[in-house]
Parts: C-alpha cells; structure tokens; sequence
C-alpha cells in the first residue's frame, strides 16, 4: 500500500439525484456510486478535503436547479464543500481553485459523473493549474452515445468512460479502484510552491495504468 497515490482532497462531481437514482441514472452506478462511497469514507477518514460540486442544468434538464434531480445524491458533511457550477469544469465561475489553495491542496483525486464532460474537463483544468491527478478506473461513469448514423455503430457508456480517461494524456494517474487511492491531509503536505505551475507534492505512483509516453 505504500507505493499507492496519496492524494490530499477528494472531488465529487455532479453526484445528483437525475444521474444516480431511478431510470435516468448512469448505467454505471451499480460501480461508480459504491466507489465514489469508498473514497468519501477514505477521504474523511484520512481528514482530506472533500469537495461536491453541483451543476445547475438548463430548464428542462433533469439537474435544472431546485429540482428533486438537482439535489445531491450523497450528503456532504458540515465542514466540507458545496461548489455550485453552470459550466462542464469546476473550476470556471467557481472558487474551486482558492479553495484547493486555501488548504495546501497539491494532489486530487475527481471522481463521479460524467466521465467525458464534466469529469473529464475538472482533471483536465485542474492538471492545466499544476495540481495532480489521479481519476480511479471504477469511479467515474457516464452513458452510451448513440450511433451517429443507421450506419454505425453507438458506444457504450463503459467505452465512452475508457475513451475519456485515455483523452487526458499523459499526466493523468488512473488507479484500477476507489481502493488503490489513498488520502491524507493536506496540511501534512508542507507544499511550497513558487507559480501555480509549479508542480509538486504530495502524490506517489502505484500500480495504476500510465500513458505511453509518461515516466515516473
């Protein structure tokens, strides 16, 4: 275990009531929703931070805000933090950067849903600011994308959450399960960064799945 990511905050995307109960929920639940569990229990556990964020979807939408599909599926805690969002990324038009830097945050761990948009985009913005990253194989989901013509074929939502994991590049670390990924608290950390650039910290590598082209 000791070669595993350790990481020092936890963000939840979009775990709302329209894409994690009834029908309109994520084919992927039956994983994804005890793995994102797993990682609450650690997360809290190890005293990371944990951070959910909310989408406010269009009128119509099942996540239109103040909505019962709006609401978040798992209760956030007194101490942690509700980060409402109109965007695919949590970090534009939120405080989700101030509050990563707020704590000495240098290494996250996303998870949650949708893989290709809202999860995809987080990991993507947050490598772009210097922060690591580790997404765990079984804690992220979407659905399947139809077929774009009679022609073709469509994709499964367990393909489409592979193809966004492989479209972050190099610098993403994809751990096989929520068990692979540990926490801890940031402040332990001592991270002393000169740029938010600036890389480095507090994550170490593990059996996960790296990219052609990463090293160590």
């Amino acid at each position: 275990m000791a070669d595993n990511p350790v990481v020092t905050a936890l963000i939840v995307v979009d775990m709302q009531v329209a894409f994690v109960n009834g029908e309109s929920a994520s084919p992927q639940m039956p994983m994804v929703l005890p793995a994102v569990e797993q990682q609450l229990r650690s997360a809290r556990a190890a005293g990371a931070l944990v951070v959910f964020l909310q989408n406010d979807g269009d009128v119509g939408a099942g996540d239109e805000p103040e909505t019962p599909g709006w609401e978040l599926a798992l209760e956030a805690g007194t101490s942690e933090t509700v980060l409402r969002k109109h965007e695919d990324s949590g970090f534009n038009g939120t405080d989700l950067d101030d509050v990563l830097r707020q704590h000495g945050v240098g290494a996250v761990s996303i998870c949650g849903v949708m893989s290709e948009m809202c999860v995809a985009a987080t990991a993507r913005a947050a490598m772009e600011r210097g922060f690591q990253v580790v997404v765990a194989h079984d804690s992220h989901g979407t659905y399947p994308v139809p077929a774009y013509s009679e022609h073709q074929e469509g994709v499964t939502a367990e393909q489409a959450a592979r193809a966004a994991e492989w479209s972050l590049g190099d610098g993403i670390i994809i751990p096989a399960s929520a068990a692979d990924v540990r926490f801890k608290e940031a402040d332990r950390c001592q991270l002393k960064r000169s740029s938010p650039s600036a890389g480095p910290s507090c994550l170490s590598t593990a059996p996960s799945e790296r990219h052609p082209g990463q090293h160590g």
